[in-house]
């Protein structure tokens, strides 16, 4: 019998902005070929990276280690899935959330800090520059202040590849524009979370388990504000590992609670 693969602590998160029939949630495509859920729609994210468990209180505004930790429920180092999934979200969307060392957000428009920021996340992804040592070079802070917490979700045994990843939300900053990184995603797309999930049950949207519960967590809301102080009421988020069961000859994903996840 093969070992069962330990999951990857990762971080991923719903960027959200305001629209005229209610907020949108930022997804992009994942590349076809890739080996992890190739052609779905997902959010941004991916796996802590080392970089991202270094000492990093300096380089941001907002909660510290300790209280970000207690709120995700381990010992330390739960600053590094914060770092992470703002890594992840320049890197894959391209929209940084930072501030200055007073506090206040960044602003990059379409001028030159748009352009110059555009080609440090060119060398953040390829290698050349690390995204902590870009940030200290600009005088930048991440900025936690307007990120929450809002599910834990471990991939089931079954997939090569597992995540124990921890979702967050965030407001997408409003002068910043998305891109998809044409790597590893082929596509972004803003969208209301009913809107997605209608085009998902006709077929016509590729989403997994997890992304689908966690949309329709917060279909209901109509603003991003609403969504985000929602997150931060949250109480003690359950860590959720489906499992995949066969019923019928088809393979079946369930949760704790369901019919035959205890079998």
């Amino acid at each position: 019998m093969s070992e069962i693969p330990t999951p990857r602590p990762a971080a991923t998160v719903l960027a959200l902005r305001d629209g005229s029939d209610g907020f949108e949630v930022l997804m992009l495509r994942r590349n076809l070929d890739s080996d992890f859920v190739g052609g779905a729609y997902v959010f941004p994210g991916g796996a802590v990276d080392t970089s991202d468990v270094g000492a990093v209180s300096d380089l941001v505004i907002g909660p510290g280690d300790a209280e970000v930790s207690r709120r995700l429920g381990v010992e330390s180092g739960g600053l590094a899935y914060y770092v992470a999934c703002l890594r992840e979200l320049f890197e894959e969307a391209g929209l940084l959330i930072a501030c200055d060392a007073e506090g206040r957000p960044v602003e990059l428009g379409d001028g030159a800090s748009a352009q110059r920021m555009a080609h440090y996340r060119r060398g953040v992804n390829d290698g050349s520059i690390g995204f902590l040592e870009m940030m200290q070079r600009e005088g930048l802070h991440l900025d936690l202040r307007g990120l929450a917490y809002l599910a834990h979700w471990v991939t089931p045994v079954g997939p090569p590849r597992r995540y124990d990843t921890r979702f967050f939300v965030a407001l997408a900053p409003r002068d910043q524009t998305a891109a998809h990184d044409n790597a590893e995603t082929v596509e972004d797309v803003w969208l209301r979370p009913a809107e997605a999930l209608a085009q998902h049950r006709r077929g016509a949207f590729e989403m997994i388990f997890p992304t689908i519960v966690t949309l329709e967590s917060v279909a209901h809301f109509m603003t991003s504000r609403e969504v985000l102080e929602y997150a931060n009421a949250l109480d003690n988020i359950t860590r959720v590992e489906p499992r995949i069961v066969v019923r019928d000859s088809h393979p079946v994903i369930v949760v704790p609670g369901d019919e035959g996840y205890d079998d």
